[in-house]
C-alpha cells in the first residue's frame, strides 16, 4: 500500500477526532455534552442541551472536518501520482467519520458522524452529496425525525455511488461509511421501531 493512503488515513482520523460538540458545550455551557440529553457528541444533542449558537458552530465545524480531510486527500493524490484519486478521497472520508465516532482525544466516545459524512459527500462527489442532503432534509422536515433522515440518506449514498462512481474501492468504502452511520444510529432505529424516537421542534 502506498504511503499516501496510510498518511492520509491517519491525518483524516486525527482531524475527525476533534469533537466540536464537546469543545463548544464546555465553552458555552460548562459541561461535556456527552453527559446530557442523548449523551451523543453531535449537533442535535448540542441544540437540545446547549442552544442554537453552539449547535450551529458544531454543525459547521463537523462538516468542515469532512471537507478538509477529503481536500487533503485530493492534494495527496496530486503529489503521489500512483494513487487512485477516487479511492483515497473516500478513504479519507471514512477515516474522518471513524475519528468523529471514536475520537482518540476523548476516550473514543464521540458522535454519530452525520455532519462529517455530509462534508465528505459534498467534496468526494458534489452531485451525490446534494442529492443525499436534499433527500435527508425532506425526510427530516416531513417527519421531524433527524435520525430517520440521516439513516435513509446514509442508505441512499452507496446506492448512488455504485451507479455514479467508477472506482470499485470507492464503492466498497461508500458501503462501509453507510454501515458505520447506520450502526451509530442503532439506538435511534430501535426507538423508531418502538415509536419513541424524539422529534425535533423547529420552533425552538
Amino acid at each position: 500500500m502506498s504511503a499516501a493512503y496510510v498518511l492520509v488515513g491517519l491525518v483524516a482520523y486525527l482531524i475527525g477526532s476533534i469533537s466540536f460538540a464537546i469543545i463548544f458545550s464546555k465553552k458555552f455551557a460548562g459541561f461535556d455534552v456527552r453527559e446530557k440529553g442523548s449523551n451523543n457528541a453531535g449537533t442535535t444533542n448540542v441544540l437540545r442541551t446547549v442552544g442554537k449558537r453552539a449547535a450551529a458552530l458544531t454543525l459547521i465545524c463537523d462538516i468542515l472536518k469532512g471537507v478538509v480531510s477529503v481536500l487533503l486527500a485530493m492534494l495527496a493524490a496530486n503529489i503521489w501520482k500512483e494513487t487512485d484519486a477516487e479511492l483515497i478521497k473516500y478513504l479519507a472520508g471514512l477515516m474522518a467519520i471513524i475519528g468523529h465516532t471514536f475520537p482518540v482525544y476523548y476516550g473514543f466516545k464521540g458522535g454519530k458522524g452525520v455532519a462529517t459524512s455530509l462534508g465528505v459527500l459534498l467534496v468526494v462527489h458534489p452531485q451525490i452529496g446534494i442529492i443525499c442532503l436534499v433527500f435527508a432534509l425532506i425526510i427530516m422536515i416531513a417527519t421531524r425525525l433527524v435520525s430517520l433522515g440521516s439513516v435513509l440518506a446514509a442508505t441512499l449514498f452507496p446506492i448512488l455511488t455504485v451507479f455514479m462512481v467508477d472506482s470499485f474501492g470507492a464503492k466498497i468504502i461508500s458501503i462501509l461509511i453507510a454501515l458505520l452511520v447506520i450502526f451509530n444510529h442503532r439506538s435511534n432505529i430501535k426507538r423508531l421501531k418502538n415509536g419513541t424516537e424524539n422529534k425535533l421542534s423547529f420552533k425552538k
